[in-house]
């Protein structure tokens, strides 16, 4: 499908949040995925990997994950300079706030026009962890998850009782996780805890693991493995269209 681009500041309980638009051309009504970047935003990766996914039928919303923390329009560089200072917006931000960013993003995506009314989760990296973490919202119904960050290690700010792992209970939807049996920042011992938390709460949830180091998808730097990028859109694609337009 041809899709189209625009550009919309969200008003969210801490502060504005720009967020860009990716949707089919075509007339009519679709899901909406939100598309949980990395540390570094919106990224030009991030937005092929978004246009990608509009181009098979769906709204797809790439909020500015730290939003309140830069000035609009911000992107960070794939260097040393831009990961600290994601990771220093990563550590600061308290994951209820990104808790008030989806629930804005659900409520915008609800109230379009060119809205079913639908809505998933997918995100890489950090990423990763807050499409996990949309998932503890009841109306998002499915979520794919990439090499999730920190939901294992419980390092990301939260109030006591609201941290991502021990809420895993409260998902209601579809998750599937994605990890890279090579990647350092969830290490074997990090996925075996995710795993035994996910058959002990019972969640509708599917696992796979490959061959693959962290950012796999990220189709620029030496990590990227096209051939099982091509198959984690596909996967993910299948599950919206399962779940979403049903």
């Amino acid at each position: 499908m041809i899709i189209q681009h625009q550009s919309h500041d969200i008003e969210t309980a801490t502060g504005t949040m720009r967020t860009s638009v990716y949707r089919p051309q075509a007339d009519g009504k679709f899901p909406a995925i939100i598309f949980y970047s990395e540390i570094f935003q919106q990224t030009a990766p991030i937005a092929r990997s978004a246009a990608l996914l509009a181009g098979h039928g769906f709204v797809v919303l790439v909020p500015e994950v730290f939003h309140e923390l830069n000035p609009l329009g911000t992107v960070l560089a794939y260097d040393d300079e831009g990961k600290d200072k994601g990771n220093a917006d990563k550590w600061a931000k308290p994951l209820e706030s990104h808790d008030s960013d989806t629930q804005a993003l659900i409520d915008f995506a609800q109230t379009q026009d060119y809205c079913t009314g639908s809505v998933g989760a997918m995100g890489v990296c950090i990423g990763g962890h807050l499409a996990y973490r949309a998932a503890l919202n009841p109306a998002i119904k499915a979520a794919f998850c990439l090499y999730a960050t920190d939901i294992h290690s419980d390092t990301l700010p939260a109030a006591t009782g609201n941290n991502s792992f021990e809420r895993m209970a409260d998902i209601q939807g579809e998750i599937h996780f994605i990890w890279g049996k090579q990647d350092p920042h969830v290490p074997q011992e990090g996925r075996n805890k995710i795993y035994q938390q996910a058959v002990a709460t019972n969640i509708n949830y599917q696992w796979q693991e490959v061959n693959a180091q962290h950012a796999f998808m990220r189709d620029e730097g030496a990590r990227y493995d096209p051939a099982l990028a091509i198959a984690m859109y596909q996967q993910a694609v299948a599950l919206f269209s399962r779940i979403l337009y049903t």
